[in-house]
């Protein structure tokens, strides 16, 4: 309390991820959301015959490599993930889902499931909100895959550790006008085609005025039935989306 019976202070219920203030917030796993919030746009999208993942990476320099910049990665050859907020919060829970994966194949020998595999991910994310001395994690990610024959998954994990399954969905920065046109365009018998289209025009329209839109700061890969975890290739992409 401050000098004088007056209200209490932000500051001093976000020292630790622990603390609940007097209305039921803590304040670090909501700076934790407000990172992600800054990162770069990244969507999924599920369509007829699979999953799509698509980012943008925003490149801002002439001089940066765009295959440098990692935003999708691959889990497994039926798991992708976008992610969006701190790239190295990020590596480090790609890396454990990757250990995940590995782990069940070789103790089960059959593929992890995508839902196990979030729900993992998740309750690590909220371990690091529970316990004093700990970071939230800066980072939320769209994971999505194949659970078997025509078992099409796709998950939102959030800083807090919650999770949520989407048949289309966007994180980073404008998210709300991703989503805007995700919800009025979205069709779950859309073609992979289309579908990069639908992504391409959310990313597109989700920029800020003053930002360049450029094919070259794409990042799209799909899962499909029977298929592997597969990019697509800059070539193939502008083929899609045409000039």
């Amino acid at each position: 309390m401050i000098a004088g019976g007056g209200a209490p202070k932000t500051s001093a219920y976000d020292r630790v991820s622990t603390m609940f203030s007097p209305k039921g917030r803590l304040y670090q796993v909501e700076y934790a959301a407000r990172i992600v919030e800054q990162g770069t746009l990244g969507l999924g999208i599920i369509y007829g015959n699979g999953v799509l993942f698509a980012a943008d990476k925003n490149i801002t320099s002439p001089l940066l490599l765009p295959e440098s910049v990692e935003k999708l990665f691959k889990i497994d050859d039926h798991i992708g993930a976008i992610s969006a907020g701190l790239v190295g919060d990020a590596r480090r829970l790609v890396k454990i889902a990757r250990e995940k994966a590995q782990e069940n194949q070789m103790y089960f020998e059959e593929k992890i499931e995508v839902e196990t595999l979030v729900k993992e991910l998740s309750a690590i994310k909220q371990y690091f909100t529970q316990y004093a001395g700990m970071r939230p994690f800066g980072v939320s990610f769209i994971i999505g895959g194949y659970d078997g024959a025509d078992e099409k998954k796709l998950f939102e994990t959030e800083p807090s550790g919650a999770l949520a399954q989407y048949k289309a969905t966007a994180i980073g920065r404008n998210k709300a006008k991703a989503m805007e046109i995700l919800e009025k365009d979205y069709n779950d018998k859309m073609t992979q085609e289309q579908a990069v289209r639908l992504a391409a025009e959310a990313l597109k329209q989700s920029k800020e005025k003053k930002e360049a839109f450029s094919l070259n700061s794409l990042d799209f890969a799909f899962i499909e039935d029977g298929k592997e975890f597969e990019r697509i290739s800059q070539k193939k992409l502008k083929s899609l989306l045409g000039k």
